[in-house]
């Protein structure tokens, strides 16, 4: 059952492999791109679920605080991380669209089929 408690790591890896399949296997651009997401997603994941404390709280010291708290530093190191993946991804679909106007075609075969004639 002890192997159960731990479903974020399982979910994590799965997000990961899935991600990385896309990114190698497919052909299609935007399928790589989509991939590439979901594989920055699974590590987001990861970082934020470690900063998890059982029983810890926000690190705001009272009077009556438990003594016990999360660190933030993961979470904000996610939300760098976020930013830095949504321009990624903004910048791969655009050059994603010129791609398109300039082979008329997204697919990595047929791109590379017209850059050997």
């Amino acid at each position: 059952m002890e192997l159960l408690g731990l479903y974020h790591y399982w979910v994590f890896a799965i997000l990961l492999m899935i991600g990385f399949y896309a990114v190698i296997a497919k052909l299609n651009l935007v399928k790589k791109l989509i991939g590439l997401s979901l594989f920055q997603s699974a590590v987001f994941l990861l970082y934020i679920t470690m900063g998890k404390v059982e029983l810890g709280t926000a690190p705001i010291f009272s009077d009556s605080g438990s003594g016990i708290f999360s660190n933030p530093l993961p979470q904000v190191l996610i939300l760098t991380a976020i930013v830095v993946g949504i321009s990624t991804t903004a910048l791969g679909l655009g050059i994603v669209v010129r791609i398109k106007e300039e082979y008329g075609s997204i697919e990595e075969d047929e791109i590379q089929e017209i850059d050997r004639r």
